[in-house]
């Protein structure tokens, strides 16, 4: 079936979201339409209907094409456990970890499965749309590379290259990979975007006709920034300053701690629309500042992250938050630290050991080797029905796990809250999309729920961002250039 890449000059020039967006046209068109991410390099992940794991950003752009998300639209997921290693998860399910000069040795061994799953996509869809990784210029990784060129020349698909002008040096970027690419890898680009986009749309047009005669690449378009960017999940960490929503004199405080390690950050995104909420993202250095509720994240690597939590003076913060009667929210690995201890017996995560926990919840934590992976739904003890799923590796138990969380469909105790009520843990990423839950929630914190809908605004939002890419660019043609 026809398919087209979109690779960028660098990491975080909008790969993601302008395939969500031609993903949504596509559909809109009235194709069948599939994402597609050969390898992909994020903390932020879904769970598929079969129980394996994917990049968020692909189950963002299945919701665009309207399907249900699958583990063949990213078929390599890397989810980084320190600076140079990360575990390896190869269509949903997780291999092992690896560290970044052993992957380099691994990948050409990973392109079977890789074409295996851009097959078996290709077969039920008009339309593939296959988003790269990092930057097509990237020369130095190109031996056995299976996210960009290599991919590319592997399956037979075109390459449109996408440069950020938010970033500034746009020309020099796109001009640039252009002259490093071999005549092979060049061969592949059908054209360029630029993207981000600020102010008058005119005074680039010297621009771009100067990068097409660099260059040589058709110019399929100049996209201005999209303002509703913010409402979708992002997939890089790197983007989370966004995520805040500083709302003075809002009902309810809350402040998320950006952990080193934070994984599916895009939980605290529908609490971030809530109208009545202020929502403050802090990082090390910063001291948690007053507020009704402190929200730890989830983490790839709980006992990292629970150390650097320490060097921050975090739990100095926390304990008195606690006594001055706020109340705390742990997401997955946030709900490991608010435990007594978290033990590493078979070295998940690193050497084996245990460390003490914040002490704010009677539980305890033993990291295991199996990973959960699945869609749940149940109802909150604050009242509220509650859908989200569970992504983690780790069993925890103790006094305050009798009252749980949420009980669920199987009749299931999850999660934990502490005897006065004001703590509370649990496993469930997505929780706050629904909406029942999230108001069940903010009322029991003591603030005021408004009539904020999740899936209608992302819904909302995808149209309205394929709109824009077809006032902009001529999406017919860019579709045409797709086999």
């Amino acid at each position: 079936m026809p398919a087209l890449m979109f690779q960028g000059t660098g990491s975080s020039v909008g790969k993601s979201l302008l395939v969500a967006g031609l993903c949504r046209a596509a559909k809109l068109r009235g194709l069948s339409v599939r994402p597609f991410k050969p390898q992909n390099m994020s903390n932020n992940a879904a769970v598929t209907a079969d129980g394996g794991e994917i990049g968020r950003a692909q189950a963002l752009q299945a919701l665009a094409c309207g399907v249900a998300p699958s583990v063949h639209m990213n078929p390599v997921l890397l989810k980084p456990q320190s600076e140079i290693g990360a575990q390896l998860v190869v269509q949903g399910r997780v291999r092992g970890a690896a560290r970044a000069r052993e992957y380099q040795a691994m990948k050409p061994g990973l392109l079977p499965e890789v074409l295996e799953s851009f097959r078996l996509l290709s077969a039920e869809a008009d339309l593939v749309l296959v988003e790269g990784a990092g930057s097509a210029s990237e020369i130095n990784l190109r031996k056995g590379d299976i996210a960009n060129m290599g991919f590319a020349r592997a399956a037979g698909v075109p390459v449109v290259v996408i440069g950020d002008i938010d970033r500034g040096g746009v020309i020099a970027s796109l001009v640039g990979t252009r002259a490093v690419l071999e005549p092979e890898d060049a061969a592949m680009v059908c054209g360029f975007i630029v993207n981000r986009m600020r102010g008058d749309l005119s005074l680039f047009a010297d621009g771009m006709a100067l990068i097409a005669e660099r260059t040589g690449w058709p110019a399929l378009g100049l996209v201005p920034h999209f303002e509703g960017a913010s409402r979708l999940p992002a997939e890089d960490a790197m983007e989370l300053a966004g995520r805040a929503r500083r709302r003075e004199g809002a009902a309810l405080r809350v402040v998320a701690l950006c952990l080193k390690m934070i994984a599916n950050f895009d939980d605290l995104d529908p609490l971030a629309e809530e109208p009545d909420v202020d929502l403050r993202l802090i990082r090390p250095g910063e001291a948690i500042p007053d507020c009704d509720v402190v929200v730890l994240p989830g983490s790839k690597s709980t006992l990292a992250d629970l150390a650097s939590l320490r060097t921050a003076g975090w739990d100095v913060d926390l304990a008195a938050h606690v006594r001055r009667g706020g109340r705390v929210l742990g997401l997955c690995g946030g709900y490991q630290m608010l435990g007594r201890v978290v033990a590493d017996p078979d070295g998940i995560e690193g050497p084996p050991g245990a460390a003490p926990g914040l002490g704010l919840l009677e539980v305890e934590t033993v990291l295991a080797g199996w990973k959960a992976l699945r869609e749940v739904s149940g109802e909150l003890t604050a009242g509220g029905t509650v859908s989200g799923y569970e992504m983690h590796m780790g069993i925890t138990t103790g006094v305050d796990c009798a009252r749980p969380f949420a009980v669920l469909a199987d009749g299931r105790g999850e999660g934990a809250i502490s005897a006065d009520g004001r703590v509370m843990g649990t496993y469930l990423h997505g929780l706050l999309a629904g909406d029942l839950a999230r108001a069940a929630l903010v009322r029991e914190w003591g603030g005021v729920p408004r009539d904020y809908r999740h899936a209608e605004t992302i819904e909302a939002t995808l149209d309205a961002l394929a709109a824009h890419l077809e006032a902009h660019m001529d999406v017919g043609r860019l579709f045409s250039l797709a086999r």
